[in-house]
């Protein structure tokens, strides 16, 4: 009776899963004084963790048969060359890109992948670590709206780059107060279209920007919160011996499940590359 009027009820079991290790307590809804320690950590851990994989496919590489690994990955780089080369046809920027959208892509699996992990797994080794049952932990970083629009920013400089280092700063200048709607010989129209231009611009970055990041972040959120749930099940089932239907949807919902995140963990990680690509690409196309 003891344990049972301790036990966390469904909502605070995922609120609690929910939270993430924060340098600071969050006070409001937007608060850049708050890190999320969680996240930072686990992300570089995957990003080093991604990088020594790709060195060890290229230290490995013979041109002899390839054994399944390097098969794989010369599959994988093969995959993302070709989206490089349709996307980028500048060959210059394709040397830095290419490689780049690798890197992305790799990342963005690994951390995505960190769903498959069971739920309360490494949320209950930090609880004993801490020796706090209090203790937070979220371990997909990209179910971390900073995480991923810390990504898409990352594109966005980018962009920013490549736009005024293959048109120039003037021409770069230039079209951003001339399209989409050009510009007139008018002065007076002129300036009014240049205004419109530019804030269209403007809404145009900002817009791809959020779309960018919230998409990885939306799909991730809610795997984890359908993980969330489906461990409630399991939650049920073993406080109640008499129950069979329970456990055994327990199960077979949580196969599902895992079977069907698989493709959306490599899915939205081809997406972000992709998006990448295509966002690379038009910064080197003039309107």
């Amino acid at each position: 009776m003891a344990a049972d009027a301790h036990a966390p009820t469904a909502s605070e079991y995922i609120v609690h899963h929910l939270q993430h290790l924060q340098n600071i307590k969050q006070k409001s809804i937007i608060d850049f004084s708050v890190i999320n320690l969680d996240s930072i950590v686990v992300s570089a851990t995957l990003g080093v963790l991604s990088l020594f994989v790709l060195w060890l496919a290229a230290r490995k590489a013979t041109s002899g048969v390839p054994g399944r690994f390097q098969a794989a990955v010369e599959l994988l780089v093969e995959m993302v060359d070709n989206q490089a080369k349709a996307n980028i046809h500048n060959a210059q920027s394709r040397k830095f890109i290419a490689p780049l959208a690798l890197t992305v892509f790799v990342w963005i699996f690994m951390m995505n992948a960190m769903d498959m992990l069971p739920v309360d797994l490494l949320p209950v080794l930090w609880q004993g670590v801490q020796g706090d049952s209090h203790a937070y932990l979220r371990v997909v970083p990209t179910a971390d709206l900073s995480t991923t629009l810390g990504l898409s920013s990352a594109v966005l400089i980018l962009c920013f780059f490549y736009s005024i280092k293959i048109k120039g700063m003037g021409g770069w200048a230039h079209e951003l107060v001339t399209a989409p709607f050009g510009t007139s010989k008018n002065p007076v129209f002129a300036l009014i279209l240049g205004v419109i231009n530019l804030a269209m611009q403007i809404i145009e970055y900002v817009a791809k920007t959020v779309s960018h990041g919230m998409r990885l972040f939306g799909n991730m959120y809610a795997g984890e919160l359908v993980f969330c749930l489906i461990a409630l099940m399991g939650g049920a089932a073993a406080m109640s011996l008499s129950g069979v239907l329970l456990p055994l949807g327990h199960i077979i919902a949580g196969s599902i499940w895992a079977i069907f995140h698989i493709l959306i963990i490599t899915l939205q990680a081809f997406i972000f590359m992709m998006l990448t690509l295509i966002y690379l690409g038009q910064a080197h196309e003039a309107h």
